[in-house]
This record gives C-alpha cells, structure tokens and sequence, in this order.
C-alpha cells in the first residue's frame, strides 16, 4: 500500500523545502499538479506492480481546498495512508522574505503584499484546519525546516501509531501556534539565578538535576505522566496521526528544555522514542 503526504500552506512559508527534504528522502514529489490528476496518480500508484510506494502532492496557492479535501477522503477510503501538512507563517515574516526575493506574490493582482498574503490565508484557511500537521515557519531558517521534515517523515516515520513531538520554547519569543499542547514551566527553579548555571542549558547534567530533582517538577512530572496516559491512547484512536507537546519558559534554554527531555525519556519508556525540538536553545539570553 502506497504512502501519501499533501504539503500545501502560504507562498513564502516553506513548501519548496518541505518538499525538497521529501524528495532527498525518496519520496516522488508532484508541484503544482491539478487536484483532478491526483488520483488517477494515485491509482497508478496502487497498483500491484507499481515501484513507487511514496508519493508527495504539493499544493499551491490555487487549490480549491474543497476539491483537495475530497481527494485525500477518497484516499482514505480506499485504505491509503495520507498525511497533510500545512506550512504557515506570520504576514511580517512573509512580506520581509518576499521583499528579500524581489519576487512577486503568486496571488497577487496588484493590490498591497500584505493584502494578497491575507488574501491566500483566508482561501487557504479550511486545509489549515484540517491539516494532520502545522508548522509555523516564522521562526525557522531552512536548517531547522529541513530537521522538522526528517523529524517527521525520516526513517521511523512508518513506526504504526501515533508520532509525537516535544518542543522547548521561550515565552518572551512567542508562544508558537503549531502545536496541540502547551505546558508552562515558568512555576519551576530558575536555573538563570544561580551564577554558575547561568550560562548552561536544559541540555546539561547540572540544570536538568536542578530543575528535574526539585519537588516542584517531581509532583509536575508524576501528573503530566498520568495525564498522558489517559491523552494519548484517546488521540489516538480518533485517529490522530501527529501530536505536538510544548513546554515553555521565560527564554526557552533552561526549563523548558529539561522538562523536555526528561518527559522524552519518560515517553519512550512506553512506547516508540518522541521527537525532541528545541526551538529558542540557541537564541541569546
């Protein structure tokens, strides 16, 4: 049975490279196909004596989200595995990367860039919110799309079950809007106020003993575990293929990440091993 993955999402946002890191991993990729060809692709893929077992569709700005809808249902009907992703990023983001290109938006028709972006987001609006994963690319460079993509669709992306992310994050960056769950871990031990952890990480032994053994984050960590417990299962048998948990801070390079980790660790100790972002580690104190 052949694999499927739909990438569509905003114009500047990232689609070229998701499906760039697609093809490197062996996927067929398809730009800019009419969705009334998709399928007859897709039967051909079905076939028994067909080599080509993962097949990505990229959807641009001129999709009819009701036509591509009903594609990936009827997909779906007949057993296909499909996934959809939807790359997303703030209207500021997306003028400053057009402004950089010099290129013109696709969607325009001569009013203001900001108002063909808007323009796209509202006719793109219904795949966003059905889309089995959203990532934000506002603050991604192309390395970290590229890893976010691996993350997702790299070696053990057909382990069976439910894939989950975890993601450190800082507060005072933004809380980001492409995940499922959000978790605050500004109430635990700051590790910023002891001078000689300061300049460290979550990722290092001294703050994760810091944060992790406190009583604080034992109680948080010995709930979150029960909590999970009883989410996970349920997610997934709505049917749920992707599941992103968040974990924020003030700056994103203590708590945040030590909680991350240790929550991974806890994960895999009951199931496939979580992918594990951290999206502000490197960013200035």
């Amino acid at each position: 049975m052949a694999d499927f993955v739909v990438i569509t999402g905003l114009s500047g946002a990232g689609r070229s490279t998701a499906a760039d890191v697609l093809e490197d991993l062996g996927w067929f990729v398809i730009d800019n196909m009419p969705v009334s060809l998709m399928p007859k692709v897709a039967e051909l893929a079905l076939q028994p004596a067909s080599e080509t077992d993962r097949i990505a569709f990229v959807a641009g700005w001129n999709t009819v989200a009701t036509e591509l809808q009903e594609m990936i249902e009827g997909l779906r009907g007949v057993g296909s595995s499909v996934h959809t992703i939807f790359l997303d990023a703030s209207t500021d983001i997306l003028i400053r990367r057009y402004e950089s290109t010099r290129r013109r938006h696709p969607a325009s028709t001569g009013e203001l860039l900001s108002a063909a972006i808007e323009q796209e987001r509202r006719t793109l609006e219904p795949l966003r919110s059905v889309a089995d994963v959203i990532i934000d690319t506002s603050e991604l460079n192309v390395h970290e799309l590229r890893d976010r993509i691996l993350d997702l669709f790299g070696d053990d992306h057909r382990t069976p079950g439910m894939q989950v992310t975890l993601t450190s994050f800082g507060f005072k960056h933004g809380v980001p809007t492409d995940v499922d769950l959000v978790f605050d871990c500004r109430f635990l031990p700051n590790p910023h106020w002891v001078d000689e952890l300061r300049p460290q990480t979550g990722m290092d032994v001294a703050v994760r003993d810091y944060v992790v053994e406190s009583e604080l984050a034992k109680a948080f960590l010995e709930r979150l575990d029960g909590l999970l417990e009883v989410l996970l299962p349920a997610y997934q048998a709505e049917g749920k293929a992707y599941l992103t948990i968040a974990f924020g801070c003030t700056g994103g390079r203590h708590r945040s990440v030590a909680i991350s980790e240790e929550m991974a660790r806890r994960l895999k100790d009951h199931g496939p091993t979580p992918g594990v972002v951290h999206r502000d580690l490197v960013k200035a104190p």
